[in-house]
């Protein structure tokens, strides 16, 4: 197995005491302690720029809720306990735009940027509802009018609100473990990994092309597929002329006001992540979290388009598999959002390893968990974690 040999002064920083890190793992517990707040120094990364104004105003009105109780199935627990005895990076509640609780663990500071995983394809999301107000991107429009390349794909007859909402019918195995999965492909093509059979894909539109099969029709139901987001971030960039990048700076990081510059992955073709390689400050996914929370708007503007956040509310449960209702049992899934549940307007990021923001728009309250935990995927995790922001809500 390769590793990615840490010289002294990073292992002194990081205080792990685990020798050389091995690169195929390094996304793995107990590594990835560390490695999600360094992701810049193990993989090629770009910065999304925070823009020349500075950051928005984010006032605070501190208050104790470490010490609300809160239960989940047969335990009872402190808001505080439960925090402190994850995985846990980093948390911050805002309720009525302000900061009512921030606390960092692990080392982790206020200007330390942090891996998102999946909550990357919702700043995509979002990203792709800025360029439909502007008449840029079509989400009714078939992919191959940005990227005729797709029509020797099973994307052929797809259409880009099939991968912003994951319902095209392409085949992708979503499996995080399975080193054949097309997830394992991924890691090799987006530059994570270095493992791989001979002739696996060298970058990410390389995969992208090379997904022939389907098991659905489109628009039939939801799967998720992680490839999905990129193929919308390659028609992003096919329609706006720019780099994933730049779009998510220009659309929302530097309008919105972030604190820092964001970081975004790359493979060796230069293409950044959408999917899952995004990184960025605590505060910044709070600032992110609110456009939701405030119809779209932040740092003294409209940014996403109202009409976008509505749409991203409407998602359907019907289109939902009972893989995926286990957590979220009237859930859904829409613009690369979850939803609570439908009808409801409260919507969620996630990522694996214990990435979440939630956001409740009637409520004026948003919930960012940013963590490192051992497990790809914790289903009991994130209900008991859903349950502690909800006690938190109800508190305020």
């Amino acid at each position: 197995m390769n590793s990615l040999k840490v010289d002294g002064s990073l292992a002194a920083r990081r205080g792990q005491g685990r020798g050389p890190l091995p690169m195929d793992d390094w996304d793995r517990g107990p590594w990835n302690r560390w490695t999600f707040q360094h992701i810049g120094e193990i993989v090629p990364s770009e910065r999304v720029w925070r823009g020349a104004t500075g950051p928005s105003p984010l006032p605070t009105a501190l208050q104790d809720i470490y010490s609300l109780s809160f239960a989940y199935e047969k335990s009872a627990e402190t808001i505080g306990q439960f925090f402190d005895s994850l995985e846990t990076d980093g948390l911050i509640v805002l309720s009525g735009g302000k900061i009512i609780a921030e606390r960092y663990y692990n080392g982790m500071q206020q200007q330390t940027v942090h891996l998102s995983q999946s909550v990357a394809k919702s700043v995509t999301g979002a990203a792709a509802g800025v360029l439909v107000g502007r008449g840029v991107l079509d989400p009714q429009a078939p992919l191959t009018d940005y990227l005729p390349e797709l029509q020797q794909t099973a994307y052929a007859g797809a259409s880009v609100r099939n991968v912003l909402d994951m319902t095209s019918g392409v085949r992708f195995v979503e499996d995080y473990t399975a080193m054949d999965s097309h997830m394992a492909q991924m890691d090799v093509a987006c530059g994570w990994k270095s493992y791989g059979e001979p002739g696996w894909p060298k970058d990410m539109w390389s995969l992208i092309l090379s997904l022939t099969e389907k098991e659905a029709e489109h628009g039939e139901s939801f799967r998720y597929r992680s490839i999905e987001t990129d193929v919308l971030a390659f028609a992003m960039q096919a329609a706006s002329g720019k780099s994933i990048a730049q779009i998510m700076s220009e659309t929302i990081w530097a309008p919105m006001g972030a604190d820092e510059d964001g970081l975004l992955t790359v493979d060796s073709a230069g293409y950044g992540l959408a999917c899952g390689g995004f990184n960025a400050t605590l505060r910044d996914y709070a600032r992110f979290a609110s456009l939701y929370a405030h119809d779209g708007y932040g740092n003294g503007r409209q940014i996403v388009p109202s009409s976008w956040i509505a749409d991203t509310q409407a998602g359907k449960n019907s289109l939902f598999g009972a893989e995926y209702r286990y957590v979220l049992p009237r859930g859904a899934y829409r613009n690369a959002f979850w939803l609570e549940k439908e009808g409801s307007p409260v919507v969620m990021a996630r990522g694996v390893f214990g990435q979440l923001l939630y956001i409740d728009p009637e409520a004026d309250f948003v919930g960012v968990v940013l963590s490192s935990w051992p497990d790809f995927v914790n289903a009991d995790r994130t209900k008991k974690t859903l349950a502690a922001l909800r006690t938190i809500r109800a508190s305020l």
